[in-house]
């Protein structure tokens, strides 16, 4: 397994209420980390996929796996308390003979192929990269609801997941943390700590993180064009 993929579904999805994880609410009949693992299973670039959850929903997962019968592993590894700590156990789960490790929220199940290609290749190429999108709102800096500062449009990037990284890199970005007792929002930001350079390419406006109830209608939208974009590919064949 050269190029592996982590997908960490092991939080509670509080923002969404209702106490189903957001990564097994249902869309269109299956559950959200489905359609995200799909696209992985889809991808010619990715070898192997580890979906990292809390050890209390591994079988109800691997029901909804097993219905799939991907062409690629799917192997299961417990999750931790935290992002970064669930990222963590993953990683040391890793067969010796990974290469690159790419990292994706469960919950951004609309991510395109070629965009799971450019961010490998460019993390082949400089070690670390990520997906990001400009901001279109003005971006003010706070202190206890008072504004700060105005920061510079174009100097804000979004980042989105999937962020790739060398396997070698990733490892001691993650050592590093743990020792010095940092936690980060993302993997990028850890590689960052070691004064490494990260690569930033351009994302999509579609590729959304769920994360709140409003998402949703979005959401179906999008796989009801997914749906006819491959219904019309299919007429073509």
């Amino acid at each position: 397994m050269k190029v592996l993929a982590i997908i960490p579904a092991a939080g509670t999805g509080v923002r969404m209420g209702g106490g189903t994880p957001k990564q097994f609410l249902s869309l269109e009949g299956v559950p959200i980390f489905i359609h995200t693992l799909r696209k992985f299973a889809a991808s010619n670039v990715i070898d192997g996929i580890f979906l990292a959850l809390r050890p209390e929903e591994m079988e109800r997962a691997r029901k909804d796996i097993d219905r799939e019968r991907f062409s690629k592993p799917v192997r299961l590894v417990a999750g931790g308390t935290s992002r970064q700590e669930t990222v963590g156990h993953a990683l040391a789960e890793a067969p010796a003979t990974t290469e690159m490790v790419v990292v994706h929220d469960a919950v951004r199940p609309f991510v395109e192929l070629d965009l799971i290609q450019r961010v490998v290749e460019a993390a082949r190429q400089h070690g670390a990269a990520v997906l990001g999108i400009p901001s279109v709102d003005t971006v003010k800096q706070v202190e206890r609801q008072i504004i700060r500062g105005t920061i510079p449009r174009e100097r804000i990037v979004l980042a989105q997941t999937p962020q790739a990284f060398r396997f070698n890199l990733i490892r001691e970005a993650f050592a590093r943390a743990e020792a010095d007792g940092f936690y980060g929002s993302d993997e990028s930001s850890l590689v960052e700590r070691l004064d490494h350079t990260v690569t930033v390419l351009m994302g999509s406006d579609r590729n959304i993180k769920i994360t709140k109830p409003s998402d949703l209608p979005l959401a179906r939208l999008y796989i009801a064009q997914e749906r006819e974009r491959g219904e019309r590919a299919e007429i073509r064949s």
